[in-house]
């Protein structure tokens, strides 16, 4: 459902993504690891058609992302990590927008949106505005946008950072229901261990390349990695010794 096939992106000289290539099917979690400034971000927003990749290319359900952005994004949810809401409008009227944009039918979307909104707990707070919800609540709001057309391809960019254990824990428990429903499912997160208790699969990023993409316990298995994801990962980024392993592995 989602294809990364050499993937690149150039700002003047500097690489920030290197040829990365990975999927993930339909039905599965995939968590999207990396430091601070790997390549995360800027590989998502070419995936969802936000950024242009300089070389290669992003596919959606088949879709080439910027041959067909129109079939390609039709198939898409996408949350950031800062969601940008429009502040003068109240949740349920940011659900109507989103609803048109779809081109929804309008009566089918009131209902899934009241649905969505109670199972964010949000349901109290619908008719209020944006402007007014907390931090958590913009993150919760914004998946519900994202959620509302039933996208096959959902991506989530550091999807649990800012919210308290219940809402987070409830953000968990959704996306485990999409990708058992057979939606695919990118997250990206700094939280090794929501990563491995999570996702069905995991693909780590270091300097803009690729070190490993596969299922956590095919990594465990490997004879040159160990230990838990949070070792695996120290293990692959942790310098120019675990980039030759990364190298090695990749190589093989």
């Amino acid at each position: 459902m989602i294809r990364a096939e050499h993937l690149t992106r150039r700002f003047g000289a500097r690489v920030a993504v290197d040829h990365v290539d990975f999927s993930v099917a339909a039905g599965t979690i995939h968590g999207f690891l990396g430091p601070n400034g790997a390549g995360k971000t800027t590989t998502i927003k070419m995936l969802v058609g936000l950024l242009r990749p300089t070389e290669g290319r992003a596919l959606i359900g088949g879709h080439d992302i910027v041959k067909a952005p129109l079939e390609a994004k039709a198939l898409i949810g996408y949350v950031p990590d800062q969601p940008s809401l429009p502040e003068r409008l109240t949740g349920r009227e940011f659900l109507e927008y989103v609803a048109g944009l779809h081109r929804l039918e309008p009566a089918a979307a009131r209902r899934r949106g009241r649905e969505l909104f109670e199972l964010f707990d949000l349901a109290d707070r619908e008719s209020h505005l944006i402007a007014g919800y907390s931090h958590g609540m913009r993150q919760k709001t914004a998946l519900a946008g994202a959620l509302l057309p039933g996208p096959s391809a959902i991506f989530l960019d550091e999807p649990t950072v800012g919210l308290d254990p219940r809402s987070a824990r409830r953000i968990k428990n959704v996306l485990r229901d999409l990708a058992d429903g057979g939606a695919a499912v990118l997250m990206s997160t700094h939280i090794l261990e929501i990563a491995e208790a999570m996702c069905d699969s995991v693909g780590i990023i270091a300097e803009g390349r690729l070190l490993v993409s596969d299922r956590v316990e095919n990594l465990r298995a490997r004879p040159e990695l160990s230990g838990s994801l949070e070792d695996i990962f120290l293990q692959l980024t942790g310098g120019d010794e675990a980039r030759a392993v990364a190298d090695e592995i990749r190589d093989a």
